[in-house]
């Protein structure tokens, strides 16, 4: 016979998944709306050659398998501190076994960085996502251009304000929003598979490590002359 507890497994199990969706992979999953734009345009732009699409196609997608699948999953959400994570409850877990004054002034300097590199993130992340989406607006419309920069401006005091009624009620709303991009994103990247199969190479890590080499050489003079490389 079934308890009540866990007939309520699933459903719970179901709702944290949900919410890490709209929370943690969302973060991830909108990264590409200004990831790709920053890399093809403005005054240190990379050319739109063959080459240097795949080799930024393989970074990204190395970066996420090295960064997401093996560091977070492997090795980051296997340390915690009686249940909690983040990097405070880190910093306090790597103090338990340190006695000497000097090694644990390093652990609390370096938990402060980590803290303020969060912060940091957590004040441009959502600046620049928002931004770069209500930026799509100019494809359709070109002279919605000045009204890009006040809707940015508004939907993110409304976003912000919705916070304060906790990460769980966030999540749920953009959970279901979030697996609809991320559907929306492998049907759009399932038929450019299909129309460009050749892309497929950009797994192959071979590309990433050769736009280094080739990027590298150019890297100093761009920066000095102000032109794409």
């Amino acid at each position: 016979m079934q308890t009540l507890s866990s007939t309520k497994k699933p459903s719970a199990t179901l709702s944290l998944m949900l919410g890490a969706i709209g929370v943690v992979y969302g973060d991830v999953g909108t990264s590409p709306l200004y990831t790709m734009k920053e890399i093809f345009n403005g005054p240190h732009a990379v050319l739109a050659t063959p080459e240097n699409v795949l080799g930024i196609l393989s970074l990204i997608f190395w970066s996420l398998i090295l960064v997401i699948s093996i560091k977070y999953i492997s090795f980051v959400m296997r340390a915690n501190n009686d249940g909690e994570g983040g990097i405070m409850a880190l910093m306090a877990l790597a103090l338990r076994h340190r006695d000497k004054q000097r090694q644990r002034n390093v652990i609390i300097a370096l938990g402060l960085f980590g803290t303020a590199l969060f912060y940091g993130d957590g004040i441009i992340t959502p600046a620049i996502s928002v931004l770069s989406a209500v930026e799509g607006l100019e494809v359709a419309a070109p002279g919605l251009h000045a009204y890009v920069l006040p809707a940015t401006i508004l939907v993110l005091i409304v976003l912000f304000m919705f916070q304060s009624y906790g990460t769980d009620k966030v999540g749920m709303l953009f959970g279901p929003v979030m697996l609809i991009w991320f559907g929306v994103l492998g049907l759009l990247g399932l038929l450019s598979v299909y129309q460009n199969p050749l892309v497929l190479q950009a797994l192959n890590p071979i590309y990433a490590v050769h736009f280094f080499q080739v990027q590298g050489r150019y890297w100093a003079y761009s920066l000095k002359s102000n032109q794409p490389f």
